[in-house]
């Protein structure tokens, strides 16, 4: 399963954001074991490295930015995701953008703990807890 990871998904795990980053790392863990690839939007990189640098440090801010580009898939954020995004009913640009993205890229879903933001969208909304929940359990090595 392709997902694209909201914003703030990723912001819980860097910043241990209780009380979501306990489902939010699990997500991050089976990106990384494989069991699911998980995307952003390259605008999302920005605004983690902002919003990261403002919670802890310039070299901290680098370092989850590297993490993100070693975990995660990048979706372009190009002109005819900003038009596709521009086209879509939901009222925040930024949520139309991920939106954008997740349907350009081709992926299955969208995963973010905040529903009513992405309601509307075309494609399935879903919750770390719904997502966790259609995972394979990792095997025992």
């Amino acid at each position: 399963m392709r997902v694209l990871r909201d914003t703030n998904l990723i912001l819980d795990v860097l910043l241990d954001r209780a009380p979501w980053s306990g489902e939010a790392s699990q997500i991050w863990a089976a990106c990384e074991q494989g069991l699911l690839t998980g995307a952003i939007p390259a605008s999302a990189i920005t605004d983690i490295f902002y919003i990261a640098r403002r919670a802890t440090t310039n070299a901290t801010a680098r370092v989850a930015i590297g993490l993100c580009l070693a975990t995660f898939e990048v979706c372009p954020v190009d002109r005819q995701t900003i038009e596709q995004a521009a086209l879509l009913p939901g009222g925040d640009f930024e949520d139309n953008v991920q939106i954008a993205c997740a349907l350009t890229s081709g992926l299955d879903a969208i995963v973010t703990r905040n529903l009513a933001d992405f309601a509307g969208a075309p494609l399935p909304i879903l919750t770390a807890a719904q997502l966790l929940a259609q995972l394979p359990t990792p095997p025992v090595t």
